[in-house]
């Protein structure tokens, strides 16, 4: 298993098949795509799971955060976020958060995020906004 960064274009089709199948590729393309650094985690030359992170100044924001379902549940997602963690840290990241689904957020907790605002719902997913401070 390796994280390397990727290009923007490299998390499309993973973003589009786990978080939103039912909308089209360009749903999950964000404007902001370029200027952010983008992470994957390789099994051999198999990318399966990948993340965004936006820095500005002191924070980050990590987005669009999804592991190929038949890939789930095995260790990538959490190699991959303390992956982001550790950059974050080299980087003098201050605060770092995410808008995380409700149904994942015992995830993000087991890594230090706390939850830091109401539920929202987004095409009928609730979500909550946590954070996690260095």
């Amino acid at each position: 298993m390796e994280v390397r960064k990727i290009n923007p274009s490299d998390t499309w089709s993973i973003r589009q098949s786990v978080m939103w199948p039912d909308k089209p590729l360009a749903y999950v393309q964000l404007e902001e795509d370029e200027r952010g650094v983008h992470f994957g985690v390789f099994e051999n030359t198999e990318l399966l799971s990948v993340v965004s992170l936006f820095l500005e100044e002191e924070n980050a924001q990590f987005r669009k955060f999804a592991t190929k379902v038949a890939h789930q549940g095995k260790g990538y997602g959490s190699v991959l976020l303390q992956a982001l963690i550790e950059e974050c840290e080299k980087q003098h990241i201050k605060n770092l958060w995410c808008n995380a689904r409700v149904s994942a957020y015992p995830f993000y907790q087991k890594f230090g995020f706390e939850i830091v605002s109401e539920t929202w719902t987004k095409d009928g997913i609730e979500f909550v906004k946590m954070s996690k401070t260095f």
